[in-house]
């Protein structure tokens, strides 16, 4: 791995936390995920189940661990279960986990090799009546294919149809929907990192050069500041591509006159990064796009404000579109008739603003966490507005990741990325 692990402490707290939402004589089980392959003998790049990830630290493939905080016997209370390595994987593959090295990672005492997962289970299984199982269940999953969790719930049913069986991921949402310090720093690093990349292209950016060239100043800058690379899929769109939502392709020349939208984010320590910038192709905004520019910064201004302690994520959200029209009326994009005459489940000013202002942030880019309860302490959400504008191929997006205070509104985690429109240029032309 290239980024710097954190103390064991911590996965030894989440596990705490997670073992109290237990009903008594229960046991919990999650894997890791699978290794995807792509063709002939190639597989992706993996990546850990982030709750695996979020209770233990281990960043490896063919991982269970096996959690029984009620078990009569102490010593099967906290089991991780490793792939054994040999000198064959040493070679080929590199270096695995060893017992020591996994301890010291996730402060679990009892280490044992996979080989001996089915024996432990069935004892630990005989001494308890209720079993958690994991699934993913994000409001916006799309599952696809069968994972490990899955076809071990449906081994674990079969084996043992006499137990008890509840869903662990309502509680996985619950606590990792609200982060521990240590895990704000990891954030704060990946929007560091993400800083970094974004002030390289300011100077790179001028008419003529391509958008794959820009994602790859990013990469280049992402890679060699310890992040595995970007978060997720970015978008780098210029001209009207920026009114395409997801655009991926990344593949045009960047033309003088046009903005330029960029949806990007490092990756580190399996923390995201979600970070959205729009700037001038040229070096300088015309009146009309500094004009929108503007109307998206005061939105999203004034959203940071609003999402506090206590509120309902929909109400704010429907709070936030009251700003947004506002500014669209400013900008003679929508008028007092639309707004009259709307149809109340899709307002006027959707046909420019047509997403939410935010998610939760986290292991996941679109964290879990709840979309229905109250915001708490600790929460991590972008704060995300846009004004798209099909007739002119014009789209501005602005995004920050900002962590919800006790007792002090919030603090962001990108406060340092440039995002006034009089420093974007300075900085573009300096």
């Amino acid at each position: 791995m290239k980024y710097q692990p954190l103390s064991s402490s911590l996965y030894i707290k989440n596990r705490e936390k997670f073992c109290y939402k237990l009903t008594e004589s229960s046991v919990a089980i999650f894997n890791s995920n699978d290794i995807m392959p792509t063709n002939a003998d190639g597989t992706m790049r993996f990546r850990q189940n982030n709750d695996l990830f979020y209770l233990t630290g281990i960043d490896q493939e063919e991982t269970i661990l096996l959690l029984a905080p009620d078990c009569p016997n102490p010593h099967m209370r906290e089991v991780l279960f490793l792939r054994e390595t040999n000198e064959h994987i040493a070679i080929w593959e590199g270096h695995k986990y060893t017992k020591e090295e996994a301890e010291a990672t996730s402060g679990i005492k009892n280490i044992q090799w996979l080989a001996n997962f089915d024996q432990v289970f069935n004892t630990v299984m005989a001494l308890c009546c209720n079993v958690y199982l994991n699934t993913n269940e994000h409001l916006r999953a799309g599952v696809v294919v069968e994972t490990q969790d899955a076809r071990f719930i449906k081994e674990c049913k079969t084996k043992f149809p006499l137990h008890t069986y509840h869903r662990a991921a309502p509680i996985m949402h619950e606590l990792r929907g609200v982060k521990e310090q240590e895990e704000i720093n990891q954030l704060q690093i990946a929007c560091d990192i993400t800083d970094k990349g974004f002030r390289r292209i300011l100077s790179f950016v001028k008419p003529g050069v391509t958008e794959y060239e820009i994602e790859a100043e990013y990469l280049h800058e992402f890679v060699r500041n310890r992040s595995n690379g970007f978060a997720y899929q970015p978008i780098i769109a210029s001209g009207a591509s920026a009114c395409v939502l997801h655009y991926i392709e990344n593949h045009k020349e960047c033309l003088a006159g046009e903005m330029l939208l960029m949806d990007v984010g490092a990756e580190y320590g399996n923390y995201n990064a979600d970070m959205t910038r729009t700037i001038p192709v040229s070096g300088r905004f015309t009146e009309r796009q500094r004009a929108v520019y503007d109307a998206v910064l005061r939105v999203q201004k004034e959203a940071s404000q609003i999402l506090r302690i206590g509120t309902n994520i929909q109400d704010y959200h429907k709070e936030v579109g009251l700003i947004m029209q506002s500014e669209l009326v400013d900008l003679g994009l929508i008028d007092q008739t639309d707004i009259k005459n709307q149809d109340p489940t899709w307002p006027a000013y959707k046909k420019y603003f047509m997403h939410g202002t935010s998610h939760h942030l986290g292991l996941d880019v679109h964290d879990v966490g709840t979309m229905h309860g109250p915001i708490m302490p600790g929460m991590v959400f972008t704060v995300e507005p846009g004004i798209y504008i099909q007739e002119e191929g014009l789209g501005i997006r602005l995004e920050n990741n900002i962590v919800i205070q006790e007792g002090k509104g919030y603090f962001d985690l990108m406060r340092n990325i440039p995002v006034e429109a009089e420093e974007i240029e300075e900085l573009m032309n300096s």
